[in-house]
């Protein structure tokens, strides 16, 4: 597969992951297509999981970020209710673990691209987060904004070389 190819392929393969993922564990999840963006575009985040992507031919990081209504909105509908979302507690971060989790490898699925794998999500947390990715001409990120309704956003940034 072509590099432009590989690169649309994960891209559209991450942002429908996140949508199906989603909308599976409860999630009133839609992508603002309109404000999709090269680049780093977030802002007032307070939780992300970083995704590592490797394979012949590629490497990168998928970032899901999230504001603090879009954390607490994932983590009353992925444990109904149960858990209070309190941004560092260790079952509310391992909800958010779980999420990316289910994201990156259904992602992987949908690519067919059977010579890529991702690596265990790192969590980190705080107040207004930011990325800060390197973009070269071999390196290319994107931000793909998703909105929570009732509230709360997720952004999903993908950065990724592809050789």
């Amino acid at each position: 597969m072509a590099g432009m190819d590989k690169l649309v392929a994960l891209v559209n393969s991450f942002a429908s992951a996140v949508l199906s993922v989603g909308r599976e564990v409860g999630l009133n999840i839609s992508l603002d297509k309109a404000k999709v963006a090269q680049g780093v575009k977030v802002q007032n985040i307070c939780t992300v999981a970083i995704i590592g992507v490797v394979g012949a031919g590629s490497r990168g990081t998928v970032n899901i970020m999230l504001d603090k209504d879009g954390f607490g909105n994932i983590i009353h509908a992925m444990s109904g209710g149960m858990i209070l979302p309190e941004i560092g507690n260790d079952v509310s971060m391992s909800v958010i673990g779980e999420l990316s989790n289910m994201i990156g490898g259904r992602a992987l699925v949908q690519s067919a691209l059977g010579t890529v794998d991702v690596t265990p999500p790192q969590i980190i947390f705080g107040d207004n987060i930011s990325n800060v990715a390197r973009e070269t001409n071999d390196m290319k990120s994107f931000t793909l904004p998703f909105t929570l309704t009732p509230n709360g956003r997720l952004s999903l940034v993908l950065s990724f070389k592809i050789e």
